[in-house]
């Protein structure tokens, strides 16, 4: 459906703002056919229809779960879909979240008030709070390593070649630059940031130190290690069994971030 002429639906700014993403990110998403607009006003600007913001929805909810974007992609596409139940899980969830809250607060409400002026509160009176605290703690999605980078594409693709991280996307500014990458390591995602003086955030090529260690699970340490030393890793020690119960070995990427490559000792 063309939606060129009209000025019904919502503009790119409109939509970005009311689902909490940046403009940029629904440029990519229509840029890999994620999220297209149903049309365009004469004057060029993207307008998103009612079923697009269904379709962000979606995308939104298995975002949350997780999924890479082309697993997103898939799943988009699966017939058994259907908004009213998705609707309707979330809202239990967030009803679960929401009794857990309560529960929360009924139990701390009632140690301020029990032991005011007495003595603080029992272990096991702590240990039900820790318990409630932890139910609310299943909001926690999923875990993303965040390394600086004074050249996100060269990092990209060094990454990839040498180390065998999957490819994920890369986003550009309007002047064309790399603003931020995506790479899959196994279950964990690994994002891409330029270096930022206001927060601190130097490459290891500018300091000369690396503060931190990336450590991933591989199949076949030794593999992995003799492919990354054909691609021209930079090798601080071969693999080695630890005392820990991991056999492992250590490179330096591109900009001097630290790697170690490892699998549990059978």
């Amino acid at each position: 459906m063309s939606l060129r002429g009209q000025v019904t639906g919502r503009r790119v700014g409109q939509l970005a703002k009311a689902a909490g993403l940046t403009v940029r990110t629904l440029h990519y998403y229509e840029e890999i056919g994620l999220l297209r607009p149903s049309g365009r006003t004469e004057a060029g600007h993207r307008i998103y229809s009612d079923a697009d913001v269904e379709r962000l929805y979606r995308i939104s909810l298995l975002r949350r779960l997780g999924l890479r974007l082309e697993e997103v992609a898939r799943a988009l596409d699966d017939p058994a879909w259907n908004l009213r139940s998705a609707l309707s899980t979330h809202l239990g969830e967030l009803d679960r979240r929401l009794e857990a809250t309560g529960r929360l607060r009924s139990r701390i409400g009632h140690l301020v008030a029990q032991d005011a002026g007495t003595d603080a509160p029992k272990t096991d009176d702590l240990l039900m709070i820790l318990e409630e605290m932890t139910m609310l703690d299943t909001t926690v999605q999923r875990r993303i390593a965040l390394l600086v980078y004074r050249d996100l594409q060269a990092a990209y693709d060094y990454l990839v070649r040498v180390f065998g991280l999957g490819p994920g996307q890369l986003t550009k500014a309007d002047d064309g630059r790399i603003v931020h990458g995506e790479l899959q390591a196994g279950d964990g995602v690994v994002w891409l940031h330029p270096e930022l003086a206001s927060m601190g955030l130097s490459s290891p090529a500018a300091t000369g130190v690396s503060t931190a260690c990336m450590a991933v699970i591989v199949d076949d340490v030794d593999a992995h290690f003799r492919h990354a030393s054909e691609e021209g890793a930079h090798i601080e020690y071969e693999p080695v069994d630890q005392p820990y119960g991991y056999r492992e070995y250590g490179a330096r990427d591109i900009e001097g971030h630290l790697w170690s490559f490892m699998k549990p000792l059978d």
